[in-house]
């Protein structure tokens, strides 16, 4: 067993998780050795971008039904177990664990030390263990990167141990398929095997931080990104894909914190990560000039097609999958803070696309409204998004990110209403949907108006604005933004069938209801309370 790299604190796998008999370990390789050994390996191909590019098989994107919490004493009367957070034994975990030990027996490794959570008070070190480079370069972009100083003295909290071409079997492991991802609270670790997907290491990750920061810290872990202007405001955004999350948090006029994972702690909003992880279909540098311009030297493509005969990338050919990503470290980006901590929020943006045309272009939430809202967590895909989506069809996610919650959803919006509780915070409902009728009728709200409204709503524009309230949601609406036509504020003046608007609007708010049924037992009062009032 030979060693190579940046050895850190040179802790040996074997006391730590038990490996032994392990071919060569290579620590903490730089973007450059992790580039030339997946070329080597025959695993990737440089574009002409810089960026290397790799396709992950079988799996292109997270496999909800394969993740798996341990149960024990220190899960069991705390998560919410379900469909979401399937139970695992610990004895299965350590008869998984010792069969993928066996398997790399003799097998090179790549070790990688990072540490996540930008605010120092809540950092968590975490050593991942992959069997591909691109694997630990991975980790290196999505994550936070210590100094050499720091190399020196790290001790890992958590470890990943991630095997993508270990199989699981079903009958003797206890998975459902091959392929697993397994969280155990106890041991802090995280196993994967059977999936190339690099996904299910971020979103593990994640997922262990939304039971620790929530439960064990009182720090609310939220699935959004954030910016920050030039006095220090901070703003959120919340929204399920296609609501335009990254689009409207990336303002020229205000830094970017982060584009996906980040945690409120009582003075502080920051970056739970290091990188970002965007979807490329269909990019281009007019729509998107950020991450077209970070797709450069370090960093990942994944799954996508290329011109033919050349190594440029096509990111219109979805021949492998919709789901086509690139990975990169915040630095890639210019306009970024450093480090990637904001202020406690002063504005926060809710981003849905109501393709049904019902829900007001902006509206502004009470604290109730606020948490019933984000525990609905709701958007609405159109046709086309996805195969068999012929009409809109309505999304509901708790918290915009219910699959990598452990914990209740009540627990997530209690958190947000305390923290609002007092404050002069302002939370916004935002449709970057129809208008004018539902989709194949009205018109998408334009991007221009879009910005117009969030950027009044974050310069305090709207403090003196006069609201008007609609009916069954009883959200209130400005009457009047700069830069917008007032014609288009009160949702139901842009139908010109008035009763169709109405009946609309009742069915939408009869499937909120019905969707929060789930959750009513874990919910207080007043969240319920702020539900749609449904006409008979």
């Amino acid at each position: 067993m030979d060693m190579f790299g940046k050895l850190g604190n040179n802790t040996d796998l074997k006391s730590t998780l038990g490996l032994d008999n392990l071919g060569n370990q290579f620590w903490n390789l730089t973007p450059a050795e992790l580039v030339e050994d997946t070329i080597l390996s025959g695993e990737g191909i440089l574009t002409d971008t810089g960026a290397i590019a790799i396709e992950t098989g079988e799996f292109t994107g997270r496999s909800p039904k394969d993740r798996f919490i341990v149960c024990d004493a220190k899960t069991e009367n705390a998560v919410w177990w379900g469909d979401i957070n399937i139970k695992f034994t610990p004895e299965k975990f350590d008869a998984l664990f010792n069969r993928m030990k066996a398997y790399m027996e003799g097998r090179d490794v790549y070790v990688r030390d990072n540490y996540v959570c930008a605010d120092k008070n809540f950092r968590l070190n975490v050593r991942t263990i992959t069997e591909l480079p691109w694997g630990s370069h991975f980790a290196n972009n999505m994550f936070l990167r210590p100094t050499d100083e720091e190399l020196e003295n790290f001790s890992p909290d958590w470890h990943i141990v991630c095997m993508p071409n270990f199989m699981a079997n079903p009958e003797i492991d206890g998975t459902r398929q091959h392929n697993f991802a397994v969280l155990n609270f106890t041991r802090k670790m995280i196993i994967i095997g059977g999936t190339k997907y690099t996904g299910e290491i971020k979103k593990g990750v994640f997922s262990a931080l939304n039971f620790i920061l929530p439960h064990e810290k009182n720090v609310l872990s939220m699935h959004c990104s954030a910016n920050i202007g030039k006095d220090g405001d901070t703003a959120v955004f919340f929204g399920l894909s296609g609501t335009g999350k990254t689009t409207l948090s990336s303002d020229p006029n205000r830094k970017l914190i982060g584009d996906d994972e980040h945690a409120w702690a009582d003075n502080s909003v920051f970056n739970i990560e290091g990188g970002c992880y965007a979807k490329t279909i269909d990019l281009s540098q007019e729509k998107e000039p950020q991450i077209y311009d970070a797709i450069k030297f370090g960093a990942i493509l994944e799954n996508i097609g290329f011109k033919d005969g050349s190594s440029t990338p096509d990111y219109t050919d979805n021949t492998i999958t919709e789901n086509t990503r690139v990975s990169y470290p915040l630095e890639h980006i210019e306009n970024i803070a450093v480090p990637s901590i904001g202020t406690a929020p002063k504005n926060i943006f809710f981003l849905t696309c109501d393709a049904f045309g019902v829900l007001p272009p902006i509206s502004r939430l009470s604290n109730e409204q606020a948490m019933y809202h984000f525990m609905s967590g709701y958007t609405a895909k159109v046709a086309g998004t996805e195969v068999g989506i012929t009409e809109p069809k309505t999304t509901f996610s708790a918290c915009f990110g219910a699959a990598f919650l452990p914990l209740h959803p009540a627990k997530y919006a209690e958190l947000l209403g305390k923290k609002l509780e007092g404050s002069n915070i302002k939370v916004w409902l935002v449709n970057t949907g129809w208008s004018g009728g539902a989709y194949g009728v009205g018109n998408r709200m334009k991007l221009s108006y879009t910005r117009a409204m969030i950027t009044a709503a974050m310069e305090g524009k709207l403090e003196g604005a006069t609201f008007s309230k609609m009916p069954i949601f009883e959200l209130e609406f400005p009457t009047a933004v700069e830069g917008v036509p007032s014609n288009i504020l009160n949702p139901r003046d842009t139908w010109s069938d008035k009763a169709a608007y109405d009946e609309t609007a009742n069915n939408l708010a009869n499937q909120f209801v019905k969707n929060f049924e789930k959750y009513t037992d874990q919910t207080n009062e007043a969240i319920r309370g702020a539900a749609p009032k449904v006409l008979a």
